[in-house]
């Protein structure tokens, strides 16, 4: 079977970051998931903070940077998406959401996304369903059921993950991986599209 592209956003603000950590988690327990249903999977991150000053630029002005917009295409390309934020304020970060409004509409119709957050304190875990979730319907995207939020507490268990985060994790990129593998594989760009074929050449 085809194999698939998961593209995870990731809209930490620092380096090491937590919401780096969990984007990751949760893009290896989806490739897993995968490979169980057969099916091979290629992920690519995109980092947001790497982005920033490109996407005030577009913003302003209507046009994305190289970089941004090679982000962008591979975001409205993807098979799947895991898209994680940091809570700041009771929502998403300005900067995830900035992302987000930089694609093209439509962009993500259709799309599998699993959401994902991380903050200090468990206290910041509906902004998954009051915030993340709304904006990815918006977008006409197919959110699975399970979103992950992840507190400071939430990495100390064994091997830094603690049992619910991984139950958790488990159970959302199974999900992910069900509706990422019952799809058709995006239209991969042919390397050859605008390369003419010898026998022609010679035929001119």
């Amino acid at each position: 079977m085809s194999g698939r592209r998961i593209v995870v956003v990731s809209a930490g603000l620092r380096q090491p970051s937590s919401t780096r950590l969990l984007a990751d988690r949760l893009a290896d327990a989806t490739v897993r998931a995968l490979a169980e249903r057969g099916v091979d999977a290629d992920v690519e991150v995109v980092e947001v903070r790497d982005h920033a000053h490109d996407l005030v630029n577009a913003l302003l002005t209507g046009f994305a940077s190289e970089p941004l917009q090679a982000a962008l295409d591979a975001v409205a390309a993807a098979d799947g998406v895991i898209a994680v934020s940091p809570i700041y304020s009771a929502s998403y970060s300005g900067l995830f959401k900035d992302f987000f409004d930089a694609l093209e509409e439509d962009a993500l119709a259709d799309t599998p996304v699993l959401i994902g957050a991380t903050a200090g304190t468990a206290r910041h875990s509906l902004a998954l369903e009051h915030a993340l979730r709304p904006l990815f319907s918006y977008l006409k995207a197919v959110v699975v059921p399970t979103a992950v939020f992840a507190a400071s507490e939430d990495w100390g268990g064994p091997g830094g993950v603690d049992g619910r985060l991984a139950e958790r994790i488990a159970r959302a990129a199974g999900q992910l991986a069900e509706l990422v593998a019952a799809r058709e594989p995006t239209a991969r760009p042919d390397p050859l599209g605008d390369v003419v074929p010898f026998e022609r050449l010679l035929g001119s």
